[in-house]
């Protein structure tokens, strides 16, 4: 997909929004909804959404909108420093399916790094549930209010 278009609202995270599709929540707020990457790049992946927003990328969402959800990362980015103890973290978002973006709904990526371990392939395979539930767990406990 290019980086114009029209809005899919079926697409997966429009989904999780309304409930139709299940999600691993770590938080949520009026604006925003953060839940872990069930086909992770390393443990404690998380993405980051407005919940509702109607941006297919950077490029059209709302400034208000856009600032919400950087908040929202800023915060979730907080607790897995504590949570998970990483060496580092990735902050990453795509614009157009050349940028590797396949999920048209603006969203954030935070994915914690440790030094030595290899980064995972970008929605590659799929993560244990009970381990995932648990990532999220421990993100959450660490969430400052």
């Amino acid at each position: 997909m290019s980086l114009q278009g029209v809005y899919d609202g079926e697409n997966i995270f429009a989904k999780i929004v309304r409930g139709d599709m299940p999600a691993i929540r770590i938080c949520e707020d009026a604006a925003t909804l953060a839940f872990v990457d069930v086909f992770p790049q390393s443990p404690g992946h998380a993405l980051v959404i407005h919940k509702t927003s109607r941006a297919r990328n950077l490029l059209d969402v709302d400034l208000d909108d856009l600032a919400a959800v950087m908040a929202t990362t800023r915060r979730v980015v907080r607790a897995v420093v504590p949570a998970l103890r990483p060496d580092g973290v990735v902050i990453s978002q795509f614009n157009g399916s050349a940028a590797g973006q396949t999920v048209f709904h603006l969203h954030i990526h935070i994915i914690p790094r440790w030094e030595g371990v290899p980064l995972g392939r970008h929605a590659g395979g799929m993560a244990d549930l009970d381990d995932l539930k648990d990532l999220a767990r421990r993100i959450a406990a660490k969430l400052e209010p």
